[in-house]
């Protein structure tokens, strides 16, 4: 979405790479077999039930994201999002859990962690910055503080995002805190002018 191409980007969790200079991700192998029976679990899944209670589902390739934030009764929604996610676990997946937000996943480790350790690859860095919201971005906070024990890297700097309905883990992991999508911009702009 972005679209710099000399800027590597990670998506679906750190389970896509799209190298700087790139014009096609590359998706784990491990996933690639797993892709047409979570295609198909999206379809199942796809019923007028689940878009009467307005539950929003997302195909992220390898990934099926259920959101019902904003849906008229989110308790309703909530326990039909409870019932996908038994069927789910049944059919083999695993399951991950965000705010308002329900993923299906192949059994295959998809995590921002092991993303970050793939984009940053063998190199070496003095500092790395990575800035996240949710539950997944601990895997990545983790994985940075671990690559400087490691010696991999010197300096791991791990902004939490506050959002009114953010998990608060976020915050008390992070390194520092910033003010919402507003707050990462201004954090970004003070680095480009220092």
């Amino acid at each position: 979405m972005v679209s710099i191409g000399t800027i590597a980007y990670l998506g679906s969790h750190g389970a896509e790479l799209l190298r700087a200079g790139w014009t096609e991700a590359q998706l784990d192998p491990a996933l690639l077999e797993w892709t047409p029976r979570v295609d198909e679990f999206r379809r199942e899944s796809d019923t007028h039930e689940l878009r009467r209670r307005r539950v929003r589902i997302e195909s992220k390739g390898p990934i099926i994201a259920y959101h019902w934030r904003g849906a008229a009764d989110e308790q309703d929604a909530r326990a039909a999002i409870d019932a996908l996610a038994a069927q789910a676990q049944e059919a083999g997946f695993e399951v991950h859990w965000g705010r308002k937000v329900m993923e299906v996943r192949p059994p295959v480790r998809i995590d921002k962690g092991l993303g970050v350790r793939t984009v940053l690859g063998d190199r070496s860095f003095s500092s790395v910055l990575y800035a996240g919201d949710d539950l997944t971005d601990l895997d990545a906070f983790h994985a940075l503080h671990e690559l400087v024990q490691e010696g991999a890297i010197e300096h791991a700097i791990c902004v939490g995002v506050h959002s009114d309905d953010g998990p608060q883990a976020i915050e008390d992991e992070a390194d520092f805190v910033v003010a919402g999508t507003d707050g990462v911009r201004d954090l970004l702009s003070a680095l480009i002018t220092e």
